[in-house]
């Protein structure tokens, strides 16, 4: 929680007065973890979570408070990062996507003041087929588990 949320919120709100005086934006990178529930991710979704509940919430305030400051949330896919591909080697049937792409969205995002961005952009059918119709079978078919 610190480094994935705490650390977020500290900076904001330390940002927050020069970002009302800018009318800057706020670019938080989140995951799709972060709005679907997934296995294996518990604590780590668990902070995605919060960070879309904080930032949603604060991007509300902001808007009813008249402040010229964007939020936007990047909710991220499997990142072709060292970092993610050691935690997911073998666990997961996903195609990752390459960083430097992820890093031009989230970069456009910002840019364009949007609300969220989702990368790769499949990802954003893939959450809303989720609202509308979870299935956990599927969710789990990506996965690769088997008990002990």
């Amino acid at each position: 929680f610190q480094v994935n949320f705490f650390s977020y919120v500290a900076l904001a709100t330390a940002a927050l007065p020069a970002l009302e005086r800018s009318n800057g934006s706020l670019v938080v990178v989140s995951s799709v973890a972060g709005k679907i529930a997934t296995p294996f991710t518990t604590s780590y979704s668990a902070t995605k979570f919060a960070l879309d509940g904080f930032f949603s919430s604060l991007r509300h305030e902001l808007m009813m408070q008249k402040k010229n400051v964007s939020v936007t949330l990047c909710i991220l896919g499997l990142i072709d990062t060292d970092t993610a591909m050691e935690s997911t080697r073998g666990k997961v049937h996903l195609t990752a996507s390459p960083a430097p792409e992820a890093a031009l969205a989230i970069i456009l995002g910002g840019a364009t003041r949007l609300q969220e961005v989702f990368y790769p952009w499949w990802l954003q059918q893939v959450f809303y087929l989720w609202v509308l119709a979870p299935s956990n079978q599927v969710l789990q078919s990506y996965y690769n588990y088997s008990s002990p």
